[in-house]
């Protein structure tokens, strides 16, 4: 379980295909306080470390990534150079931040526009018709892993929704949101609690 508020920037060092492919990330963190079987969200993704070495501030981590993971999500991520947003997971007692994030993407959207609004950056992002159902101004939802609040919603004839974000520069700064541009590709996650009231919904309808 994570809350979206992103820990570090981490970078993919090292890429080898295996029967799975298998990441080598490295990034700011402390090794110590990274347990071998720990899962490390990852731009969005929940990953499983099998090893991690380095120092403190330079740390190394090692996970395999499925064949059906690298199928649902963002394809740049998994190459190597890639910037990762990177959250481990939630401790008993850990601050909630942001909301609950399982760290499991549901689509993969697309920044159809993105334009300065103020000190701001203003991101609309096209995501396909199955998430217009759990997305709603003012709502939350994960994007790359990081934790953001909906400003607008736009459905589109084709089913497809449209929906905007505001950037501010510190989140710019603390992840990897603000090194994208239009065309780029995004993991998202709808609202937990979204989604288990529109299947309420559909069970009341039937």
């Amino acid at each position: 379980m994570f809350t979206g508020i992103v820990t570090a920037i981490g970078s993919v060092a090292r890429v080898e295909q295996r029967g799975d492919l298998r990441l080598t990330i490295t990034g700011p963190l402390d090794p110590a306080t990274i347990d071998i079987g720990a899962s490390i969200a990852c731009s969005g993704v929940c990953l499983t470390v099998v090893d991690r070495g380095g120092s403190k501030g330079e740390a190394h981590f090692t996970v395999d990534v499925s064949a059906e993971t690298t199928s649902r999500t963002a394809a740049r991520m998994w190459e190597e150079g890639a910037h990762l947003n990177l959250e481990p997971s939630l401790r008993l007692g850990d601050e909630l931040g942001g909301h609950i994030v399982t760290g499991h993407v549901d689509a993969v959207g697309t920044i159809a526009k993105s334009e300065a609004e103020g000190d701001s950056t203003r991101l609309t992002i096209a995501a396909p018709a199955e998430l217009a159902p759990f997305i709603a101004a003012k709502g939350s939802i994960t994007v790359n892993g990081v934790s953001l609040t909906v400003n607008s919603v736009e459905d589109q004839p084709d089913g497809e929704v449209l929906f905007g974000l505001n950037i501010i520069p510190h989140t710019a700064q603390v992840t990897t949101l603000g090194q994208l541009g239009e065309g780029d590709e995004l993991n998202l996650e709808v609202d937990t609690i979204a989604r288990y009231l529109h299947r309420m919904q559909a069970l009341r309808a039937s």
